[in-house]
């Protein structure tokens, strides 16, 4: 999967107040990260937790790519929102086309925008845990970095939503590691990759996406497109010729497997 780096620079300007929002998270799961909790087959386990919205059952760490729908099942994945101008276009689009998708969201955008979050909720779609600050380096650091980048992205998302979990967890940039995997699979969270990569986020112009999606699909279900990180006027264009096009083409629209 590849690792995205064009047109990032908006996340770099929130690394740092993501920061300070993470050490404020009175309360949060506080987590073990022994060097050794991947390679002896121990689940991560929580010393403590306040994370709201109940327990959660652990699911298969292994990277989900499948849709739910059968075999001619796609998957929508919006990435890196909420973002206010961007996401209630999005959200127009899919309710018009019939369309659920997930949305993997950050934790400084969840918290931001909380009203967003719950508008996703209420259409119908999945939430997926994307960190809190996007970090596409997060494979290089500690694990105790990972776990917090990924717990306090779920704390923040249940809370904006009041009360819906995140069920898939995806790793900026495909960032996995064996111990995030396992971490967010405890939490319930399956790990998501994606087959085909629109790049929408290098904005391409809105035909080149919608040619990544027709020329990939073939590699399978998972279609990435963002709604966040910057002007996605492309991406929305995009999904406004995407969704129809698969209808046509037969296809019928799903959740990644859990």
């Amino acid at each position: 999967m590849a690792r995205h780096g064009g047109g990032r620079g908006w996340y770099g300007k929130v690394v740092g107040a993501a920061l300070g929002v993470t050490m404020l998270a009175v309360g949060a799961s506080v987590w073990t990260a022994q060097a050794d909790s991947v390679g002896d087959g121990a689940t991560p386990r929580a010393s403590a937790s306040a994370t709201p919205g109940g327990e959660a059952k652990p699911v298969d760490i292994s990277i989900a790519h499948a849709s739910d729908a059968g075999p001619r099942g796609v998957n929508i994945t919006i990435d890196d929102g909420p973002d206010p101008a961007w996401t209630p276009q999005v959200l127009d689009l899919l309710k018009e086309y019939g369309v659920k998708a997930t949305f993997c969201m950050t934790g400084l955008q969840a918290e931001a925008h909380p009203d967003l979050v719950k508008d996703v909720v209420a259409a119908g779609h999945r939430l997926c845990d994307h960190t809190v600050s996007h970090d596409t380096t997060m494979d290089k650091k500690s694990e105790a970095y990972q776990s917090k980048e990924i717990l306090d992205a779920e704390r923040m998302i249940i809370e904006a939503s009041g009360g819906v979990r995140p069920v898939y967890y995806r790793a900026p940039g495909g960032a996995f590691t064996p111990y995030s995997r396992k971490l967010a699979a405890s939490h319930g969270m399956r790990p998501l990759g994606w087959n085909v990569d629109t790049k929408d986020f290098e904005r391409p112009g809105a035909d080149a996406i919608v040619a990544t999606v027709k020329r990939e699909l073939p590699n399978g279900p998972t279609i990435l497109f963002h709604d966040a990180g910057g002007d996605r006027t492309q991406t929305v264009e995009a999904l406004r010729q995407v969704l129809p096009w698969l209808k046509e083409q037969g296809h019928t629209f799903g959740f990644p497997v859990r």
